[in-house]
């Protein structure tokens, strides 16, 4: 890895997306920062419904539900500002600076288009070259996702490929320009363990090859666990905590990150004690609570946890940038 791995690749700072709904407009992201540096991943966790992939979407641009509206301080790549960009300023940097492999390949690629068409198209797109020189960098592409016979691949259509091939060849076309930031949004869903292994490998190999900045997105600690170096706990659309991989898993210090770890099967537990769960689950925008979103299914929360939102409490550690330090959103922290 090169120096850039010193340099920050994405830097987010104050963003929060709001939706129209019949009941008036829902926050269901809450001014969330953070940045990645060139050569890391990190990880963004919670149950489903928490707001993680709405994030993904929103750095993007991409916003899926009708009537939302976006607000940031900066969305920066490579220190540049992609947050205001017109509609044809910001196809200019999708796929080239910053990409994403979404959770569903087979929706996300065309059924009408060879995977070949399509990775073409990309490269094409960003780079003004001649038309061989696509094709070799589309093979290029697919070769080192680790498919033996990239040219069968790229002749054929998303439905001839299984699902973990399909989510390789998402690898490929979301990777060929070398963006400096991916975002993989639950990459290894619904995949067999041998697959699912080739999948993380491959966004590994990008990460440490290429200095690629990985936001990794996934209710799977264990994904995340193996992956990241650093990982943010989100719920409701609120990062409650940010730290390190090996301080979540030793010390969690919100009981929401305690209480997901805690799910985690221990196959070599003693006694068959059975799965925890924590109890309730993740309410609608709608029915937000007040104060702390969490709660009403807290262990641990008292009456002040009810009315108040509590601040972050970031950790005094030098050399972390604004909007990035470690620490917890909570009033009684473990």
């Amino acid at each position: 890895m090169t120096d850039t791995a010193l340099t920050t690749a994405l830097n987010v700072q104050g963003l929060s997306v709001w939706i129209k709904t019949a009941s008036g407009k829902q926050q269901i992201v809450d001014n969330i920062s953070f940045s990645i540096k060139a050569g890391e991943a990190t990880g963004l966790v919670g149950e489903s419904g928490c707001g993680k992939t709405m994030t993904a979407f929103a750095i993007l641009g991409m916003l899926p539900a009708a009537g939302a509206t976006l607000e940031s301080v900066a969305i920066e790549v490579n220190g540049r500002d992609i947050s205001s960009l017109s509609s044809a300023q910001r196809r200019s940097v999708l796929g080239r600076d910053i990409a994403m492999i979404f959770q569903q390949p087979g929706t996300a690629l065309d059924p009408v288009f060879t995977i070949g068409q399509q990775i073409t198209a990309v490269h094409r797109r960003h780079n003004r070259s001649k038309k061989n020189k696509h094709r070799q960098a589309m093979l290029n592409s697919l070769a080192q996702v680790g498919f033996d016979q990239p040219d069968k691949i790229a002749a054929a259509y998303p439905h001839e490929l299984s699902g973990g091939m399909r989510q390789l060849a998402m690898i490929a076309m979301a990777t060929v320009c070398k963006p400096a930031v991916l975002i993989a949004d639950e990459p290894s869903t619904a995949l067999d363990s041998g697959t699912r292994a080739l999948v993380l490998k491959q966004i590994k190999r990008l990460q440490t090859d290429h200095g690629t900045a990985i936001l990794m997105v996934s209710h799977d600690l264990s994904v995340i666990r193996q992956s990241c170096e650093n990982v943010m706990v989100m719920y409701c659309g609120r990062v409650l905590e940010k730290t390190d991989c090996q301080s979540l898993f030793t010390h969690a210090r919100h009981p929401y990150s305690a209480g997901l770890i805690a799910c985690i099967p221990q196959l070599n537990a003693r006694s068959a004690s059975g799965a925890k769960a924590i109890p309730g689950q993740v309410p609608a925008p709608s029915a937000f609570p007040p104060g702390c979103h969490f709660a009403p299914r807290c262990e641990h929360a008292a009456s002040q946890c009810d009315l108040s939102v509590p601040g972050f409490l970031a950790e005094n550690e030098q050399g972390n940038e604004r909007g990035n330090e470690r620490g917890v959103a909570c009033f009684r922290p473990l």
